[in-house]
């Protein structure tokens, strides 16, 4: 492996992040199968065989002309909502370690396991807040862009995304390197966030359609996953058990390479930005962890 070079870019270069990213990827796939393995797919697995489960036993008491107790019901709205605030506190964790991991592999060293997740566990409380404010303002957006749109119908809807949720993502995109800098930098929740819109102005258009490219490209790959997965329910005339075994692996899988892919972006970003804004090498970030 070798560090990058330590020639300060004159501009923030989707193509040369997305580069040095799969890069990253491609030489850490040991690395990446250990931390995501554990940490993100192997939750998701769980989760996604439970509730595939759970909505084949609904959808088979539906044909039956039985209904649904309640009281299940209940109780499955509350393992689910329990099980996403694990899965989320766990890709916090994740994309801390990853960012820890991508540096050093920038740097020319071989990231180490044991020091990522003790980097990521120090870092857990900032990343945490960070994640419940982009939370919060995505849910009073959407909110407040759904209250207008019942308060002066037709337009609403309009009026809404032009005053909630179009600033809101806006907001979203300044502060999309929080997490890296609350990793690498230790400013805390809103010193993380004051320091990205900083690090980001300037270049959040680029950031934008970077961001797009990976949602957009997870969008393709689980809207295609589903038609075959929905297909397959139609032909067998419900949810098996093996096909509950395999839309449990395919979603599992398709989450955590666009998770993946997503957190060794935003780190790489993140350096991108460091060395187009303040030409910091790749050493000098590393120096905060040796």
């Amino acid at each position: 492996m070798t560090s990058l070079t330590q020639e300060r870019p004159e501009k923030f270069r989707i193509g040369r992040v997305f580069s040095n990213s799969f890069a990253v990827i491609g030489r850490n796939l040991g690395f990446l199968a250990v931390v995501v393995g554990l940490f993100s797919t192997l939750p998701a697995l769980l989760y996604n065989l439970w509730n595939l489960s759970r909505v084949a036993t609904m959808v088979n008491v539906r044909v039956g002309g039985n209904a649904f107790e309640t009281s299940a019901m209940e109780s499955y709205s509350a393992v689910s909502v329990i099980a996403s605030l694990i899965i989320f506190v766990l890709a916090l964790l994740v994309q801390a370690a990853l960012v820890r991991g991508a540096i050093e592999d920038l740097n020319g060293k071989r990231p180490v396991i044991g020091d990522c997740i003790q980097i990521a566990l120090r870092s857990f409380f900032p990343t945490l807040g960070i994640g419940i404010l982009v939370i919060i303002t995505l849910v009073v957006a959407v909110f407040v862009m759904v209250f207008i749109s019942w308060l002066i119908p037709p337009v609403g809807w309009l009026i809404g995304l032009a005053l909630a949720l179009i600033p809101a993502f806006v907001w979203l995109i300044s502060v999309s390197v929080s997490v890296p800098i609350a990793v690498q930098e230790r400013l805390g929740v809103f010193g993380s966030i004051s320091r990205s819109r900083t690090l980001t102005k300037g270049s959040r258009w680029s950031i934008f359609w970077l961001l797009l490219i990976i949602c957009v490209a997870a969008m393709l790959i689980q809207a295609v996953f589903s038609l075959f997965f929905g297909l397959a329910i139609a032909s067998t005339g419900g949810i098996t058990g093996a096909g509950i075994i395999v839309g449990a692996i395919g979603s599992s899988l398709v989450s955590t390479i666009f998770s993946t892919m997503l957190s060794v972006t935003v780190a790489v970003a993140y350096v991108e930005l460091r060395q187009v804004k303040e030409g910091t090498s790749v050493d000098e970030l590393a120096e905060i962890f040796s």
